[in-house]
């Protein structure tokens, strides 16, 4: 047993740790043998003088002061001893819905309805007493949890359901450190504006105790099994796939209330008073209501989940509420995986390709990645022959390793060239690519926008108007050079990553996380990042042809680029290069400008510079480009390089019209 201290509180045993705190069991000492068992909560010392995550600490602290419900873990002290912030919590003698969920899945049960409905009615109702709170005058604090996960609903032996955990939560008077673009919260337990970085209100925390529910009457995650990334699209998409297929037991009412609770759009969820009152009306109906914490309590005790009744384990002292044992992290670490995974390596080497090529002869040995590349980059000779490991030589897309490459339109580029079925076609000169752009977004277009220029290749592809993926060949704008070139990760962990690609169905991402190189959620960001840099790079080309393809559509998984295609065409123009938006204007610079005031879509779209709009708006048909050129300079205003480039993009979006 442990005999430091902390402050008052002397440390009996650590009991976990996660990514920012670790909590220990101890005791508050006082006067005449007085004692009282607490949960003490510590930031981690390394992360001691780090700003971000004590204020994170604090604001949690404060949070708690204010949160004074029976279905929320209480917190009594908050202090500093040693440079080292810390909080005494309340202890729940009890487990969690996590290793609830765990045991029964083991034992290939199901949570029976009753326990389950009441797990999911006694977090609503702590929800709902959070989402509502107020200040002292009365206005509301608009509290989110954002991490209503398994491991944070606490189960006491006599049935009772606690909330703890508001670490990440946010209200409207904490610092915005959660609203930096990160994602935050446990993988499966997010919503999905969560996920894809929309803002976060308290629907959010309805979604994640609607998974909650699905999974305690499922005994299986809701939002599947596979890679990290896959789980997030689910959660994005609300894929039901699970629900639907495995909740063929579960009561028509019930399933009706899930999907309510899963709805995509935060605005037709159900607010968490809203989902209280179901779930009571249904406990009523089902003549379940008051039984709850009986069955609950008998379910944990027949799963050993909790002492049975009458044995003595730390009973707490007379008087006290009950008391839990903080989880932090119930998740296996990285590092031991990627040891396991790179001992196994070791154990069995990677298969080996050898080309033939279509004029007779040899090449390889070549590495599954450097095959994947070629593929992805075109440089795989049409008509070459692949053998592995010695077997016989077959065509690339017989192989079933290689079929995702050879057979997704999106992953491998064709002859550069017009393609087949084109609609539209034009040259990319003059920064004529933003224009053409627009139109494809007024008109709410779904298709590919194919742009080539010798060798070099890429596609757009378009859903309603907004860019969802684009396709290159351009070996610098491959996922693992760009992790690399941005700094995410270190060449030798995208070495080791390539590597170990077969071991994760030739997916780079899967293997970064897999690795531990990456979280999923960075890597969800990175894909992102990447399929708008590809975008805005397309803006650059000073050369070169585009033709659209209409009605085509991309058959990969798409990740949201995170912003409106209105923004993103005012950050095209930005990236533009100067000679190309000369061009742009040269015919147009005698000619009278006027604001058109009905434009195909509002200028406050764009969300622009306000000297850009004050230019723009300044355009009532007295002046020409270089007149208005002219006028900047003299009164000491816009930098006539941003003049250019608020006129390129007026005109090419038809916010202006030149006469």
């Amino acid at each position: 047993m442990l005999r430091d201290t902390l402050g008052p509180y002397r440390i009996e045993r650590r009991l976990a740790a996660g990514g920012m705190a670790e909590v220990f069991v101890a005791r508050r000492l006082g006067p005449h043998g007085f004692q009282k068992r607490v949960a003490l909560k510590r930031i981690l010392p390394q992360h001691a003088r780090d700003a971000e995550f004590v204020g994170m600490f604090i604001d949690e602290a404060r949070l708690a002061a204010r949160l004074e419900h029976p279905g929320i873990v209480q917190v009594f002290d908050f202090g500093e001893h040693g440079g080292a912030l810390f909080m005494a919590m309340e202890m729940v003698e009890g487990t969690t819905v996590g290793r609830l969920l765990r045991t029964v899945a083991g034992r290939r049960e199901t949570v029976p309805l009753g326990p389950a409905l009441h797990v999911a009615h006694e977090a609503a109702t702590a929800l709902a007493y959070a989402h509502e709170l107020c200040d002292e005058e009365g206005k509301p604090l608009s509290i989110v949890h954002r991490d209503v996960s398994p491991a944070n609903l606490l189960l006491d032996r006599s049935g009772r359901v606690r909330l703890t955990d508001f670490g990440i939560a946010r209200c409207r008077t904490t610092v915005s450190r959660t609203d930096d673009g990160h994602i935050r919260g446990k993988l499966g337990y997010m919503s999905p504006e969560q996920v894809v970085g929309d803002p976060v209100d308290a629907k959010s925390d309805v979604f994640t105790l609607g998974v909650v529910l699905a999974e305690l009457l499922l005994a299986e995650p809701l939002f599947g099994k596979s890679g990290d990334l896959e789980v997030l699209l689910q959660i994005r998409n609300v894929d039901l796939e699970t629900l639907h297929r495995r909740g063929g037991h579960i009561p028509k009412d019930v399933i009706k209330l899930i999907v309510w609770a899963l709805e995509r759009d935060p605005r037709h969820r159900p607010s968490a008073r809203t989902l209280e009152h179901t779930l009571r009306e249904i406990l009523q109906r089902r003549g379940e209501l008051g039984y709850g914490p009986r069955e609950l309590a008998r379910l944990l005790e027949r799963l050993e989940l909790v002492p049975k009744s009458g044995r003595d384990l730390d009973a707490p002292e007379a008087g006290a509420r009950p008391t839990f044992l903080v989880d932090l992290d119930e998740s296996s670490t990285a590092s031991a995986e990627t040891r396991g995974l790179l001992d196994s390596l070791a154990m069995d080497p990677p298969s080996m390709y050898e080309l033939m090529l279509p004029d007779g002869s040899f090449e390889g040995p070549v590495p599954f990645s450097e095959l994947v590349r070629r593929i992805v980059l075109g440089e795989l000779v049409p008509g070459t022959r692949v053998r592995k490991d010695e077997g016989e030589f077959d065509s690339a897309g017989r192989m079933p390793e290689l079929q995702r490459y050879m057979k997704s339109h999106a992953l491998r580029p064709g002859p550069s060239g017009p393609p087949a079925g084109a609609t539209r076609r034009g040259v990319l000169q003059g920064g004529r690519l933003l224009k053409t752009v627009h139109g494809l977004t007024v008109g709410r277009e779904t298709g590919v926008l194919y742009l080539w220029d010798g060798a070099r290749q890429k596609r757009i592809y378009f859903n309603e108007g907004r860019p969802d993926f684009v396709a290159s060949n351009m070996g610098a704008e491959l996922l693992g050079e760009f992790l690399v070139a941005q700094g995410s990760i270190l060449r030798m962990e995208l070495d080791m990553a390539l590597a170990m690609l077969p071991r994760y169905d030739g997916r780079l991402g899967d293997a970064l996380v897999g690795l531990g190189i990456l979280r999923p959620m960075e890597l969800y960001r990175a894909v992102s990042q990447q399929v708008r840099a590809r975008y805005l790079e397309a803006f650059q080309w000073a050369r070169g042809q585009w033709a659209y393809v209409q009605g085509e559509r991309c058959e990969e998984e798409t990740l949201p680029i995170g912003q409106g295609e209105h923004e993103l065409l005012r950050d095209a123009v930005l990236t533009t290069r100067p000679e190309q938006i000369e061009l742009a204007l040269k015919p147009v610079q005698r000619r009278v400008l006027k604001l058109n005031t009905r434009p195909p879509v509002p200028l406050g779209a764009f969300r622009l510079p306000k000297e850009w709009e004050r230019v723009i708006v300044s355009l009532d048909g007295s002046t020409t480009a270089a007149g208005l050129l002219a006028r900047e300079h003299s009164s000491g205003g816009l930098e006539a390089e941003q003049v250019e480039r608020a006129l390129y993009l007026a005109l090419s979006c038809e916010l202006v019209a030149a006469a």
